[in-house]
């Protein structure tokens, strides 16, 4: 058997097979109450002064912040002569609630609550509107950084956790920066040209393309793990993008093809750099040659502007 301690409940009972009740009980008739099956589902209720009850329904009531709005209905309802009883049941709070309010307007003719008696916030409003200023100006900086950047400037002493919790505040956290590898001005020109010029391609035309593309691959393991503080769904803003050329350390190059219709397998360069030699032969060759002879005159080949493809044994 369980013993559930509560404070108020509300309860439909049944007495003797008739229907007697209606309403909030306190916790401080209860004696004890054994549950069945489920914390929701009681069997048998105890009272100091009623005797054997049997329980149907169970609800608790939760804890609410009302409203100021709220907070003047209650209040106008009590004056109006409504019972406290009657406001639990239509606004389903507990009597403790309703009962305070009502001792709070007779005492001080207003439902604003008492300041809390809590430790004082560490930082100003200025100061919170500063750390999101430098946080935004510089996306890269650490939670210790900001905390030595607020004291060095306003003379305010607060941990790295209270900074990330000012910077939640304002809707920034920190995040993994995308990565992408950087276009010039003439990149993005000769891109949207490109775009606009085939824009236009049906599904045949565009079937005749193979894609093609070759990409690194670390064997070292990445430690360089680097946050930024962001906005959500702001991953891909320019702000919020590292862009990165260059890798250190072993890898394997692997190259691969896509069509509308289907793929080429996996190419491993073995070892050394991609030459226009290594790509003639190991690439145009083998891959290229073989999807060639099964579309047609009208296959594309499409690359990009990596040295080893503009070499003019390549072309």
């Amino acid at each position: 058997m369980q013993i559930l301690y509560v404070k108020y409940v509300s309860v439909h009972v049944y007495v003797g097979g008739a229907s007697r009740e209606t309403g909030l009980i306190s916790a401080r008739k209860v004696r004890r109450i054994s549950f069945a099956s489920t914390p929701r589902r009681i069997s048998w209720c105890y009272f100091a002064a009623i005797g054997k009850i049997q329980i149907v329904t169970v609800k608790m009531s939760n804890h609410q912040r009302l409203d100021d709005g709220m907070r003047w209905r209650i209040v106008g309802r009590l004056e109006a002569g409504q019972s406290q009883v009657q406001i639990c049941r239509e606004f389903n709070l507990t009597p403790s609630v309703v009962c305070n309010l009502w001792k709070l307007f007779q005492d001080t003719g207003s439902i604003e609550r008492k300041p809390g008696q809590g430790r004082p916030r560490a930082t100003t409003a200025t100061e919170d509107r500063y750390l999101s200023i430098i946080a935004r100006r510089n996306r890269g900086a650490t939670a210790s950084k900001l905390s030595r950047d607020l004291y060095a400037a306003t003379g305010t002493r607060v941990s790295r956790v209270t900074v990330s919790k000012r910077l939640h505040e304002t809707g920034l956290f920190a995040r993994r920066p995308a990565v992408c590898v950087p276009l010039t001005s003439t990149n993005r020109k000769v891109h949207l040209a490109w775009c606009r010029e085939h824009r236009d391609w049906s599904m045949d035309q565009w079937a005749t393309v193979l894609f093609t593309d070759e990409s690194r691959f670390s064997l070292n393991t990445d430690s360089r793990r680097t946050y930024i503080c962001r906005e959500p769904g702001s991953r891909y803003l320019p702000s919020n993008v590292r862009e990165i050329n260059h890798y250190g350390g072993e890898g394997l190059m692997v190259w691969a093809g896509i069509m509308l219709d289907g793929r080429t397998h996996l190419h491993v360069f073995e070892r050394g750099t991609v030459t226009g030699v290594r790509y003639r032969h190991e690439i145009l060759e083998r891959y290229a040659r073989l999807f060639k002879g099964a579309v047609g005159p009208e296959f594309i080949s499409m690359d990009d502007n990596a040295r080893p493809h503009r070499a003019l044994l390549v072309d």
